[in-house]
């Protein structure tokens, strides 16, 4: 695991050449504090931070072939590396390291772009090509490493954080106001849009090439198919899935560093702390982290596994003050803004981890690839709702949900006005966009609500739901399930849940490693039928069946609570000030949104009118970001 950055100009000296990637690469130590390495010729500049796994001896980087003419920087692990390298070998490839990133190079001269098809892993890499004068830049299918460019008069950059392109002097500090539109409502800036103007994120599965002197071109290389289905018993089906998940395990237990795992107490992290302890001849080391609020904590859970699996189990718990301690800290390892909360507790989860290990498996994608998520089912069950008169699904909930909400309710029996707005959404979005039709944050209308004037105008007719209506449109699926799960894996998955874990494990030279993101894995659950899948409100109905010998009934049959910071009562409490004073003092900030608007999510959600806790954040996390990157808004 590694950071990677690099330079194509011109139009600059070689001394400021170097200078700059040195400067680049500086920023990028906490990717990898083991080593650095260089490769600078004439016009391009490659650099490297390296974290030592596999290969620690002898895997430097940069690497090339024999003969030099291709140079290769890599952020990443290749899993199924020893059996490419002995395919390679048997072509008369002659290797100097035991490294899996010098089998990337030895199969690009095979198999040129088409050797990426053959990857089974996690990876951002950069290859230059002498003898044809070009540079490959790609991501991995599921888009677990990152990868920023940007390409302008000067030339071409890249990095695997925003901040070392930040570090290029030429580069602007300007906001991209559409990353913005965009996050309100997803809490996360979709590839390959990023918060700053001219540069990008390169998109899971693509790749960029650049020849010099001509513009860079980025095409899809990998595309996830759900068809045709396969034609598989139950008990085929719980078969195989048994042996592809234990394989995904094994290859990530690959490593000369300390492994261990990140255990939540959900199904997906207990199955993979599960099949690990089969293969490890010693107990498995886990961590845990929840919060002093027992309703959003999953400890008690995560103890029934390590109890169950002799595992050396470390525990942890995150308060607000943590929270206020990390804040500045964490606002630079996002990079950009990030609101989901679970980032801040993951982070402190990463750093106590990094105590005793180097490589973590966790239990990301489990949700997206056997579908998990309580909406698969309801959005299914409830689509006939979607179709009664809009008098009353747009129009008469919510005034019902007003009335509720003025009636002097409960604190405690808010969530019937939660669950009555929640179906005003579900009626009034598409249904190609599931996750902004049962989101809590900012749907259209109320974005242009919250906006300045000038900001209502200019995206008046940019519905986010649209962008999550294309991916479901692109689908090589049928179902409505199927076309869901794709655009998830396209925008949820790769927007947010695997930035999420990159950013924090990274910052502290941990790397994590996903089993339900292996390419076998995805490739075989994406063709499974629906009914493997999702059975009325049963979501996930295989994986609890593959495991039901491992994990006890407790857990298999506990409804999913997800990674959850209590984010809506500290914003009542511990936070309230501090959350007041960033929405309302911060000077850019209030050149984008309608000041009244802020006031009154302040104000109803303090008196609990409503639980605009999500919303609440979205803006914190943006106005903490704004402020400390000073950038320009207009």
């Amino acid at each position: 695991m590694c950071g990677i950055c690099g330079i194509y100009t011109s139009n600059i000296h070689q001394e400021e050449l170097k200078h700059t990637i040195q400067t680049m690469n500086s920023t990028l130590v906490h990717r990898g504090p083991d080593e650095e390495g260089y490769f600078i010729s004439e016009n391009l500049a490659l650099g490297i931070r390296r974290l030592a796994i596999i290969d620690i001896a002898s895997g430097q980087q940069p690497l090339t072939n024999e003969d030099r003419t291709i140079t290769l920087v890599y952020n990443g692990e290749i899993y199924n590396f020893q059996e490419l390298r002995s395919e390679l070998e048997n072509l008369g490839h002659h290797f100097h390291t035991r490294s899996d990133g010098e089998v990337i190079v030895h199969a690009y001269e095979s198999w040129g772009d088409d050797c990426l098809l053959r990857f089974n892993g996690m990876f951002a890499l950069a290859l230059w090509d002498e003898v044809s004068r070009r540079l490959l830049i790609a991501r991995d299918r599921m888009g677990k490493k990152p990868l920023y460019w940007h390409f302008g008069a000067q030339g071409l950059v890249f990095a695997s954080e925003a901040k070392a392109l930040l570090a290029v002097p030429w580069m602007e500090r300007k906001l991209e106001r559409t990353a913005l539109h965009h996050y309100l409502t997803l809490q996360y800036a979709p590839d390959p849009l990023t918060f700053f103007r001219g540069m990008y994120q390169l998109p899971a599965a693509h790749k960029l090439v650049y020849t010099p002197g001509e513009q860079p071109v980025v095409t899809r290389w990998w595309q996830l198919n759900f068809l045709p289905k396969w034609k598989i018993s139950a008990e085929e089906a719980i078969s195989a899935g048994r042996d592809i998940l234990s394989r995904a395990v094994e290859r990530r237990m690959i490593s000369e560093a300390p492994l261990g795992a990140f255990l939540s107490g959900g199904i997906d992290s207990s199955i993979v702390v599960a099949l690990m302890a089969e293969c490890s001849t010693q107990p498995v080391k886990t961590f845990t982290i929840g919060f002093g609020e027992s309703r959003y904590s999953e400890n008690q859970y995560a103890r029934y596994i390590a109890d169950r699996y002799a595992t050396e189990h470390h525990e942890l718990v995150f308060s607000p003050e943590q929270f206020l301690q990390s804040i500045e800290t964490m606002i630079s390892v996002m990079d950009e803004p990030l609101a989901d909360a679970a980032i801040f507790p993951l982070n402190e989860l990463a750093r106590q981890a990094r105590q005793t290990i180097t490589v973590a498996l966790c239990g990301d994608g489990g949700d997206e690839t056997l579908a998990g998520y309580p909406r698969y089912g309801l959005d299914g069950i409830l689509a006939p709702y979607a179709w009664l008169p809009k008098a009353l699904t747009t129009r008469a909930m919510p005034w019902l949900a007003e009335q509720l909400a003025q009636s002097g309710l409960k604190s405690s029996d808010h969530r019937w006005i939660a669950a009555l707005r929640r179906l005003e959404r579900f009626a009034r979005t598409s249904p190609k966009a599931s996750l902004v039709r049962w989101g809590s944050y900012f749907n259209h209308e109320d974005k242009l609500a919250l906006y300045s004037p000038e900001m209502s105008d200019r995206f008046q007719f940019e519905d986010t739901a649209e962008l999550l209506a294309e991916f479901y449109d692109q689908a090589n699926a049928h179902s409505r399930l199927d076309r869901t799960l794709y655009a998830d894996h396209q925008t949820y998955l790769a927007g947010d849940l695997l930035p999420k874990t990159d950013r924090v494990s990274m910052a502290h030279s941990l790397e994590v490693r996903s089993p339900f993101l292996d390419v076998e894995w995805v490739e075989w659950t994406a063709r499974l039928p629906e009914f493997y899948k999702v059975r009325e409100l049963t979501t996930k109905w295989l994986m609890k069946e593959l495991f039901v010998d491992k994990l006890p009934e407790s857990i298999l049959k506990r409804s999913k609570q997800g990674f959850h910071m209590p984010v809506d009562e500290w914003l009542r409490g511990e936070l309230k000030v501090y959350c007041k004073e960033c929405l309302t003092e911060t000077a850019n900030f209030k050149t984008l949104f309608r000041p009244t608007v802020i006031k009154k999510l302040l104000d109803d959600h303090q008196n609990g009118k409503s639980n605009h806790g999500k919303r609440l954040w979205a803006l914190l996390i943006f106005a903490l970001w704004l402020e400390k990157n000073q950038f320009t808004t207009v």
